[in-house]
């Protein structure tokens, strides 16, 4: 239980998860009179916590009940960086500033879409990789 600037952290259901080498947990943020805790605020405060560093934490899921004063969520902590590369979805290393998600224009995305259409099988992947 972190208590700083009247925010406090509780965690529940923790479970060491060996497999992916992690741990897992319910996070509850209690804040009475206050706006909703940013994910960064809880990310460092549950890094204190469990004595690791901030980038191995990933927080996602948070719901404000009704009326406010308290959110709960989903934290993971992962044993290193390298595993949480290796196990943790794209979009959510791209939340964490982890990956560098590269996108073309929306124009050529859909220009590209009505190419494959007119075309069946895998000449699709064809049309899509470059017609300059």
């Amino acid at each position: 239980m972190v208590a700083e600037g009247t925010a406090t952290l509780r965690t529940r259901k923790f479970m060491t998860n060996r497999l992916l080498c992690r741990k897992q947990m319910v996070v509850d943020v209690l804040h009475p009179g206050q706006a909703t805790v940013s994910k960064t605020q809880i990310r460092e405060k549950l890094a204190l916590m469990y004595k690791t560093t901030p980038d191995v934490v990933f927080c996602f899921g948070f719901k404000t009940v009704f009326g406010g004063g308290k959110t709960t969520g989903f934290a993971l902590l992962y044993d290193t960086l390298d595993f949480a590369k290796k196990f943790e979805p794209k979009y959510r290393l791209a939340r964490n500033g982890l990956l560098e998600v590269k996108r073309t224009g929306r124009k050529q995305r859909k220009e590209r879409k009505n190419r494959q259409k007119k075309v069946r099988g895998t000449a699709k992947a064809k049309v899509g990789s470059g017609k300059k």
